[in-house]
């Protein structure tokens, strides 16, 4: 099984796209989760005629019960990608700088809302920079798009079907292996993972420069994390970002049905009466909390 085609582009690629007669929009989302801003990347230099677009507040809800990066309002994200240029006919690439995290979040975010031609800039800005291809410090004026958002196009999970997913299928939990043992939380106010779910850190699916391993060796790590098929299969994190890749991932390995915990371990934790776990195993819920 290859690659699927229209998930990745390289450098190469997008070239080729931005001299046709079909050019894809380019939306540039660089982005760290403790700051700077990513719009000051942006402004410094980025891809000409990408149009900026923040992962906090314009491709997500607010901050809340939901956690922190909730599914945004279908009519906010319509008025953002129009905004943005985003058009139903026309497809779409998404680069951030390098580590695929938020490009892969909004990725999954496009697709989700009914955009079928999206794909991710393989390496990011700095593969883009890096290969000498021109950079802009012009602010993109791009025309009004026209996308119709149509909400539920990739498969979602709550709190409550994460738990069942962790029961009768496999949910990954992506987070470094402190956080989901319970030891450390630098963002949370709680540490330990979902009941059942499976550590799977993200370096066993996502070189160090942030592109893809092959098709062949993702199918192996998650094979190896007990992804099987004809098993369900979903991922969190602890927002909803780093997991978005590796549903990503999973497409690429072949498992389109791949669902995502938008709200991961920071919704989770918004009701004390859901369970905690601990411990490098899948485990059973850590009394008291």
């Amino acid at each position: 099984m290859s690659v699927p085609d229209d998930l990745l582009v390289p450098v190469t690629g997008v070239a080729v796209d931005l001299a046709s007669a079909d050019p894809p929009t380019l939306l540039d989302l660089r982005w760290r989760l403790t700051g700077p801003p990513g719009r000051l990347d942006y402004e410094a230099g980025h891809l000409p005629g990408a149009v900026f677009v923040d992962l906090d507040t314009e491709l997500c809800g607010p901050p809340g019960a939901g956690g922190r990066h909730p599914l945004p309002d279908p009519a906010v994200l319509e008025r953002v990608l129009r905004a943005a240029g985003v058009r139903g006919d026309r497809p779409v690439v998404v680069y951030d700088g390098g580590d695929g995290l938020a490009a892969a979040r909004a990725w999954w975010t496009l697709r989700w809302a009914g955009h079928r031609r999206v794909r991710l800039l393989d390496g990011g800005y700095p593969a883009w920079a890096g290969s000498g291809r021109p950079v802009s410090t012009e602010p993109a004026a791009p025309a009004p798009g026209d996308i119709t958002v149509r909400p539920g196009q990739l498969p979602v999970l709550d709190a409550a079907q994460a738990a069942g997913l962790a029961a009768e299928g496999v949910l990954l939990d992506v987070r470094a292996a402190a956080r989901y043992r319970g030891e450390a939380e630098p963002i949370d106010p709680v540490a330990g993972h979902i009941p059942g779910a499976v550590n799977l850190p993200t370096p066993g699916y996502v070189e160090p420069d942030g592109r893809f391993p092959a098709a062949e060796r993702l199918r192996g790590t998650f094979a190896g994390a007990g992804v099987r098929s004809g098993a369900p299969v979903g991922a969190y994190c602890g927002s909803g970002v780093t997991a978005a890749q590796a549903v990503l991932a999973l497409h690429l390995a072949g498992r389109p049905d791949a669902a995502l915990y938008v709200g991961s371990w920071s919704d989770w934790l918004t009701d004390p009466a859901r369970p905690v776990a601990t411990g490098a195993d899948p485990g059973t819920p850590a009394s008291g909390r």
